[in-house]
């Protein structure tokens, strides 16, 4: 996300230092060969394990022996080469022809332990008697079994080596608890502060951090300290990681990087001792930099008495927290993390000494999001008809991920028709991907379906076009997008918004429910593709109530149950209020009203614009699809309509209420609705 015509500007990057002695990366080759040279010596000893298998030695008692001695089953015919030695003596088989023969002979042993001396003699003599030709043998080593045995030695000492030696670090299995952070240079990550776009807050704020790296001196002068710690926080897809690797690229000193989730193990210690291993490891190369993605898996709150994997991560908190601020603390070596979820972190962690800056990297605004289009739009082969700042305008919301997406989505729909470039339909069309989904063209919709449909989104549609403060409609269509949207009406922001009225609220509200009205005032009742509709208009009017205090009867009181996630959708845990039964009813009673008024409007507006409801449908179910002139054309044709105040809070039968501007938490504007 960066300008790339500010590539190239600026003071000249110090280069990263080598790594001192010793910390050599292992050579990949000497790997190979050695794995080579094991796997040889294991063929070598396959062979001679079948060659020397070839001799079936069988197992004979001394009375057995003697037996078939005496009984002259065994003689000069079928014995050879008989040899007596200290503890047995051995012979073999000797084969009818034994020259053509490919009988492989059969290898006897008979033990005669404790036959020495006169006992000896016996034997001699009974072998003579039988006219056996023997000998004495002598002590020989059996070199098949020795070279097998020795193979085989080596290959598992081989293959410990290897386990133990793999990577030199954390995939080896003596190295356990060691850090499995990674060691960047900067030729290996190529992004600086240049390629950053959208964020130039955040960038000015890390650009202290850098400078402080290469020129301490300058702030020690003065008897200011370098920062422990920086945390980014933001919502995902903001770029986080992305700066993160941009002040790698831009410092010049060693950088670990790694993940939160690398630090996290079933066995009690393995996690702490990781986090010790790797604060070592930067201070041998500081002034360094680790950087730790995905904090909260590892700063959550500690626990209260949790036994097992709780108690691991606590033991592991408390090494970071020890490392980053005890009494063995290095201060050369800054720590940068990003996290999504800063209400988890644990307090201890936060507190000034450990992260002492807290950096925000939000939702772009209208330049920083034609800026990060730029960056990425550098990258397709674009029509020079394109205008980025159109593209940016309607894109409200749209973090640095959504708007890469966006430009992957236009350039695959270019190459799938065989243009040369990416034109504005392109940039429109992924817009509506990734906005509403993937559409269905080839689903058979049955026509009484496709009509209602048409009915409902033109409700939306023209509640939307009479009611002030509602962003403009771009366009409606009845093809089914998304996971079940058979239809969808999409807005187009005109700025960014970070303040929402009471007023603009209950349009919002009016606009969501235009579909169930045109659907009652055609059909005389509803269906069920207005669910999701009922679902967003209450939970709106839930929060104009609980959180934004806009109810005259229940006054200008917070009555959220669960405190909500400043950058994830949904609640992190429960609040500490109780609420009665009266208040909760008195809640749903509000709700109820609110809702029941929006409806009422809503129904007004179609009832009194009937000739330009019916007039849009036929458009939409001829065509399919209607964009913002031809809707605009179409209702220039019907002038009448419900003459709405601008600015007026339309509430029937509801006391006349003061005006009270709140914030919507959210920073978010829906920019579609599904039928």
């Amino acid at each position: 996300m960066a300008d790339p015509d500010s590539k190239g500007s600026g003071p000249e990057r110090p280069k990263l230092p080598l790594p001192p002695a010793g910390s050599k990366k292992p050579d990949k080759g000497q790997g190979t060969n050695l794995f080579w040279l094991l796997l040889a010596m294991l063929v070598v000893g396959a062979i001679v394990f079948s060659f020397a298998n070839k001799w079936r030695t069988k197992k004979l008692s001394f009375s057995e022996f003697k037996t078939q001695v005496t009984t002259r089953t065994l003689g000069p015919a079928n014995v050879h080469e008989l040899k007596i030695g200290l503890r047995s003596l051995t012979y073999q088989d000797q084969p009818k022809d034994l020259a053509n023969s490919k009988t492989v002979p059969n290898l006897f042993s008979v033990s005669i332990v404790g036959m020495q001396g006169q006992n000896e003699s016996k034997l001699t003599d009974l072998l003579d008697q039988a006219n056996i030709h023997w000998s004495y043998d002598e002590p020989v080593t059996r070199w098949p079994e020795v070279l097998l045995t020795t193979v085989f030695i080596l290959f598992c000492v081989g293959s410990l080596y290897l386990m133990f030696q793999r990577g030199g670090g954390a995939g080896s299995a003596i190295a356990f608890g060691r850090s499995r952070g990674k060691l960047y240079v900067q030729e290996e990550l190529g992004i600086t502060f240049n390629d950053v776009a959208g964020i130039d807050e955040a960038v000015e704020e890390l650009r202290e951090i850098v400078e402080f790296l290469r020129n301490p001196g300058k702030y020690q002068a003065l008897g200011g300290r370098i920062p422990r710690g920086v945390l980014l926080v933001g919502p995902p897809g903001t770029g986080k990681t992305l700066l993160a690797k941009a002040v790698a690229g831009e410092a010049g000193v060693p950088f670990f990087g790694l993940s939160g989730s690398d630090f996290v193990e079933l066995f009690v210690g393995v996690g702490a001792a990781r986090v010790r291993d790797m604060f070592q490891q930067a201070g041998q190369r500081s002034p360094a930099i680790i950087f730790i993605d995905e904090l909260d898996a590892i700063g959550k709150v500690r626990s209260h008495g949790a036994q097992g994997g709780g108690e691991e991560r606590d033991q592991t908190l408390n090494a970071l927290l020890v490392e980053m601020d005890g009494f063995s603390s290095d201060q050369s070596v800054i720590v940068l993390a990003a996290t999504n979820r800063p209400e988890t972190l644990d307090p201890a962690l936060m507190r000034p000494g450990r992260f002492d800056r807290n950096v925000l990297v939000d939702r772009p605004d209208i330049k920083g999001r034609e800026a990060i289009l730029k960056v990425h739009a550098a990258k397709i082969k674009t029509d020079d008809s394109v205008n980025l700042k159109y593209l940016a305008k309607f894109t409200a919301g749209f973090v640095g991920a959504d708007l890469a997406n966006l430009v992957n989505e236009a350039a695959l729909l270019a190459a799938r028709k065989n243009k040369s470039a990416v034109t504005n339909a392109e940039f429109e069309e992924g817009f509506e991907r990734v906005v509403a989904g993937l559409e269905k063209t080839a689903r058979v919709i049955p026509e009484d379906v496709k009509q209602r449909v048409a009915w409902h989104e033109i409700g939306h549609a023209l509640v939307g076009c009479s009611l002030p403060h509602l962003d403009p409609v771009h366009k409606v269509s009845i093809i089914p997008r998304g996971l079940g949207a058979l239809g969808y009406t999409m807005h187009r922001p005109e700025d960014d918004r970070q303040l929402s009225t009471q007023t603009e609220l209950f349009n919002r509200i009016c606009s969501l429910l235009g579909g169930i009205a045109a659907e009652d005032l055609i059909y005389q009742e509803s269906s069920t593709g207005g669910a999701n509709d009922l679902q967003r208009a209450t939970d709106m009017a839930r929060r104009m109530i609980t959180e934004f205090g806009m109810s005259p009867k229940l006054g200008r009181v917070h009555y959220s149950e669960s405190r909500k996630s400043a950058f994830l959708m949904g609640s992190v845990g429960s609040s500490d209020y109780a609420h009665s039964e009266e208040t909760i009813r008195e809640i749903d009673l509000e709700v109820r009203r609110i809702i029941d008024a929006a409806y009422e409007t809503a129904r007004d507006i179609l009832a009194a614009r009937r000739p330009a409801m019916e007039h849009l449908t036929r458009e939409l179910l001829e065509k399919e699809s209607i964009e913002a002139p031809l809707i605009a054309s179409i209702l220039d044709q019907y002038k009448t309509g419900p003459q709405i105040k601008p600015g007026t809070y339309v509430e029937p039968q509801a006391p006349p209420s003061r005006e009270a501007d709140s914030s919507d938490a959210s920073g978010h504007t829906d920019t579609a609705q599904s039928g």
